[in-house]
């Protein structure tokens, strides 16, 4: 006897769910790409020159989302691609910065421009918290903080 119009159905039915599942599942495993930031076309920034003021080149560039960490000597715009695996931590896959440096007049001395190749990762601040729990274990911590609450305060 042959196969019967419902099972011949079931069994088709049955592979597209299989490969629609795993089409799905291949398609999670792919990689996703995040864009962050803004860099100036190189022909806006051929644009600035050395002496221009800080006024001159915001009007020609915009102002960076960042400035010197300290002072205003400096004006940063950065750009960078990430590249997220569901499984993965994320990767900086290409990185572009322009430094715009400005002199103590607030005039244009030095323009730069940096890729991921450079590899140099800046950190900005090296600032520590000092610990206050020092040789002391978890459970010590923990019933330390017993006498400090004050029941009055929280009602």
């Amino acid at each position: 006897m042959g196969t019967t119009f419902a099972t011949r159905l079931s069994r088709n039915s049955r592979r597209i769910a299989l490969a629609i599942a795993l089409g799905l599942g291949l398609a999670a495993c792919s990689a996703t790409y995040d864009n962050h930031g803004y860099v100036p076309p190189a022909e806006d920034l051929a644009q600035v020159q050395i002496g221009d003021s800080r006024e001159q080149v915001a009007e020609t560039v915009g102002r960076p989302a960042t400035s010197g960490v300290m002072r205003d000597e400096a004006w940063f715009y950065t750009a960078y691609r990430v590249r997220n695996f569901t499984y993965r931590a994320p990767e900086v896959i290409e990185r572009d910065i322009v430094a715009i440096s400005f002199d103590a007049g607030g005039r244009v001395s030095n323009v730069e421009r940096f890729g991921l190749e450079d590899g140099q990762y800046v950190q900005l601040s090296r600032r520590t918290t000092a610990a206050t729990v020092e040789n002391l274990g978890f459970f010590q911590q923990l019933l330390s903080n017993f006498g400090r609450i004050n029941l009055g305060d929280t009602l």
